[in-house]
């Protein structure tokens, strides 16, 4: 059914440097990073603490691997998947797995082994991408042992290092390393490597094949994984290149945000391999080591979450560092706070700018303009060939009220295939063709969009997606607590941290300081509660649900109450 809106008002004002309506012919991942390659040969792709591989010399990389991922039996739509933090290795096998026709399934470093077999059993992945490192190898050991994972190919950070810091990698690090068993199930890298280039090419239908499977989560239920296909990355790649007026300058992205975050995965390596520019490869965010890699790279653009910014302001070099050669920063993963933005801006002297994605739109679908009208509290306009409007957030074929909020809802062509094995999932998030978000939001009369609540309980740590309902899972686990809510405070400095709040069973006596104890230990990284609070009763609804819109309310005042007395001295 036909909806008003407030669609296409962005047209008569459209603030990106090209026009809206753009259309993106279909083209594969695979097209895409052989164009690049034979377009700039000699150019360097990856600078991985001061070793440059050049686009020619990835691409021979790449298909080595697509070579040996055949030699395994890989066949199309086979699932691969990377267990990997910013290596040169993560991007060969990126490639390498498409190039070899499979579906790439990108999972966290901090994952524990749980949720690694579980999205490993859900996405039926075979072949596992890891490194011989304490912090991942044991724990792929773990799942190929309790899940019907196949085979893992090992690899090492020193391999990809020049040759003094490999030989100081070894020397050094041993503590860092773990021993690569003696397992038939386990090849490593290099051996991959030595079957020769000489793949099988394997016919991509980029509208209909799924390049990436990217595991988001909601409300209720364990993380869904959402197809992306080779036309939806591409095309998302080419609309980020687009809004960017200085794609045609010299291209070098510091890339320290996870490649395997749907956010990096796009804007920092699909968008910068298909403008043929450097990636500044950083293994994870430490502020000295990205202040020290911007030094010595000239690096001119940084990509991060509010979080990074944050912390790079808080460094105490930072303000003896040169940051003339950085153009831009684009914010993303968790809201911009106004004052950060201010700040960084003033400090460096590069553009800050907030855009807006999910993981089921690959993810980019808004973007204040790298140059024009910026609006704080906005995430900007959508990018070319993407549509926006507002439904009513109780029904989702209608519009909202006049001049009320609505879900926003979006269009376009990186708006994902759907749900790995989720058709009950596909048909809550998609309407008349259109993609749910579960965010309200606005639409000014520039066609900005301004997001002013969410539907969804998720947490934004620092970029980072937390799930209260597994949070809560674990709580239920010990005996003496009877009921369990968490939601997201705000922090300074990465946005949200999860906050539980408990029951206790009849006669138990345990304060909030044990349990954190208890609970923290069995988290990942950025699941770890800031604080738990044991209370007489939670909030219910009429029917007896726990409800934890009151705990949210109450946390928002206090929040602002104390942001109040800070500002008045008090």
């Amino acid at each position: 059914m036909a909806m008003e809106s407030r669609e296409n008002l962005w047209e008569k004002h459209y603030n990106h440097p090209v026009a809206w309506n753009q259309t993106f012919p279909p083209l594969s991942m695979i097209d895409m990073v052989i164009d690049s390659a034979t377009a700039k040969p000699g150019a360097s792709m990856i600078d991985f603490m001061g070793r440059r591989t050049t686009y020619g010399d990835m691409l021979r990389i790449i298909r080595r691997v697509a070579k040996g991922l055949q030699e395994l039996g890989v066949q199309k739509g086979d699932r691969v998947g990377l267990y990997l933090p910013n290596v040169p290795h993560y991007v060969a096998a990126y490639y390498g797995a498409m190039m070899a026709g499979a579906t790439v399934v990108n999972f966290s470093p901090l994952y524990t082994a749980a949720e690694l077999e579980h999205q490993v059993e859900d996405s039926g992945t075979k072949i596992l991408f890891t490194l011989s490192a304490r912090a991942l190898l044991p724990t792929a050991m773990e799942v190929l042992d309790n899940s019907s994972l196949e085979r893992l190919v090992v690899g090492c950070v020193a391999e990809a290092l020049p040759p003094a810091k490999s030989m100081l990698f070894r020397l050094f690090k041993r503590k860092e390393t773990a021993v690569i068993p003696h397992d038939p199930r386990i090849t490593s890298y290099a051996d991959l490597l030595r079957h020769g280039e000489d793949y099988s090419p394997v016919a991509i239908h980029p509208e209909q094949d799924v390049a990436l499977l990217q595991y988001t989560g909601g409300t209720t239920g364990r993380p869904k994984g959402a197809m992306l296909t080779h036309q939806n990355l591409t095309a998302n790649a080419r609309q980020v290149r687009l809004i960017d007026p200085h794609a045609e300058a010299p291209d070098r992205i510091l890339a320290v945000l996870p490649f395997f975050h749907v956010f990096a995965n796009t804007c920092v390596l699909n968008r910068t391999v298909l403008n043929g520019g450097e990636m500044v490869m950083l293994p994870r965010f430490e502020a000295v080591q990205v202040l020290a890699a911007l030094q010595r790279t000239k690096a001119t653009s940084l990509p991060g979450v509010p979080t990074m910014y944050q912390a790079l302001l808080d460094h105490p070099a930072t303000p003896h560092i040169d940051f003339s050669s950085l153009r831009l920063c684009i914010s993303g993963g968790a809201p911009l706070p106004l004052e950060l933005k201010q700040r960084f801006e003033a400090m460096t002297g590069a553009k800050l700018c907030e855009g807006y994605g999910l993981t089921e739109s690959s993810p980019v679908v808004c973007s204040n303009p790298y140059e024009g009208l910026n609006k704080p509290g906005t995430v900007g306009q959508p990018v070319p060939g993407t549509r926006v409007r507002l439904v009513d957030r109780e029904n989702p074929t209608r519009p909202p009220p006049e001049g009320e909020p609505g879900e926003l809802v979006f269009a376009g062509p990186q708006i994902m295939k759907g749900y790995w094995k989720r058709p009950d999932a596909d048909r809550e998030v998609f309407v008349d063709g259109w993609l749910r978000t579960g965010d309200v939001g606005l639409i000014d009369e520039d066609g900005y969009v301004k997001i002013v609540d969410r539907l969804k309980d998720m947490i934004a740590v620092g970029g980072f997606k937390v799930f209260p309902s597994e949070v809560e899972a674990v709580l239920y686990h010990h005996p003496a607590v009877k009921e369990a809510l968490v939601i997201g405070i705000p922090d300074h400095y990465r946005g949200e941290c999860p906050k539980a709040f408990v029951t206790l069973q009849e006669g138990a006596s345990l304060d909030g300081a044990a349990l954190k104890e208890w609970l923290n230990p069995q988290l990942g990284k950025h699941e770890k509660v800031c604080d738990v609070e044991v209370r007489s009763t939670l909030p219910k609804t009429l029917v007896g649900k726990l409800s934890r819109k009151e705990l949210v309310a109450e946390e928002r005042a206090k929040a602002e109450a104390a942001g109040e007395r800070a500002g008045t001295g008090a």
